[in-house]
């Protein structure tokens, strides 16, 4: 049976979050036209108005609102400037609220998640959004178990996502729970998307999430990335920061807001994940970055990532 999908789009929304998801859809049309299969997905975009302005000035035409009772497979909020008047509109959260209620998932773009969160409907959930507007989102919708790492977030029906081309990530995914890995893996490649991100990757790479405004540690990082493998205790970071021991960790902490120590795992971690996805043997990974024996790269595995370090592999290696 064709699933329908419809990306609803506002006034001033981000023209990405539209056409990113819906692009990835049509590519498993074609993808699937090609083989002869039936044709998996109806995806439109739906609005309040017929002609929607972008927030980069192209204008879209788009279906009218469907009725709350007409069947639908997904729903995807796209995000933008436009969204704060979208969430003063109450019959556009009611809408959403309704449809929702009737289709078998439903999925934010971007800042699309303070739409669907205006609705209460990701209330208790895990979400994400833009990195951006993390702080806003967390101080607005208080009751939403806001994660501001991941590139996309599943919690039951409802999925959320990062910044802007962090959709066609989540769409991938989608196509992936329907279709299969080996059909979202033809999407990316037909899209030349460089790479499949798992939802589990962070927005930014851990070295640039580590970069304090006035660069004060930005060669420390650089060293640090070059030293892995390496014990890297607190002596050892502030011999290399040329400072004390208890002045680098107090000016460490306020700069880039972790502690020392939590830099140093965090680093570990990202570089172990790109190892893994060059499946490399999961013991010389453990050497390598520093963590000195599989076991204990299993445990930081499971506390960070939730999975083992040979499920990662399995799961993401090329």
């Amino acid at each position: 049976m064709t699933r329908r999908i419809e990306v609803l789009g506002f006034a001033d929304c981000q023209l990405l979050d539209v056409t990113g998801p819906l692009q990835v859809f049509a590519s498993a049309n074609d993808l699937s036209r090609a083989q002869g299969l039936p044709l998996p997905y109806t995806p439109v975009v739906v609005a309040a108005q017929p002609r929607l302005v972008t927030s980069s000035g192209l204008v879209l035409e788009a279906q009218t609102l469907s009725f709350a009772t007409e069947p639908l497979d997904t729903l995807v909020i796209a995000g933008g400037w436009g969204v704060y008047d979208a969430c003063d509109d109450t019959s556009l959260t009611d809408w959403i609220t309704a449809r929702a209620a009737i289709a078998r998932r439903t999925a934010s773009v971007c800042s699309g998640a303070f739409l669907l969160a205006s609705t209460g409907l990701l209330d208790g959930r895990r979400a994400v959004t833009h990195w951006w507007r993390c702080k806003e989102f967390a101080a607005r919708f208080p009751r939403v178990r806001l994660d501001p790492d991941p590139i996309f977030i599943q919690d039951g029906q409802f999925w959320t996502s990062a910044g802007v081309t962090a959709g066609i990530d989540l769409a991938l995914a989608l196509v992936e729970a329907d279709l299969g890995r080996d059909l979202a893996l033809a999407v990316a490649r037909q899209l030349v998307v460089f790479l499949k991100r798992p939802g589990g990757q962070s927005q930014f790479s851990a070295a640039l999430t580590l970069q304090d405004q006035g660069g004060r540690f930005d060669g420390l990082h650089g060293w640090m990335m070059e030293n892995l493998h390496r014990p890297l205790t607190l002596p050892d970071l502030a011999a290399a920061a040329g400072m004390s021991e208890r002045n680098f960790s107090r000016r460490y902490r306020q700069e880039t807001g972790q502690t020392p120590a939590r830099a140093v795992e965090t680093l570990r971690i990202e570089t172990a994940r790109r190892l893994l996805e060059q499946d490399l043997p999961i013991a010389r990974v453990a050497g390598r970055c520093g963590f000195g024996s599989e076991e204990t790269l299993r445990r930081a595995f499971l506390r960070k990532l939730g999975v083992t370090p040979q499920a990662y592999r399995d799961r993401f290696a090329a």
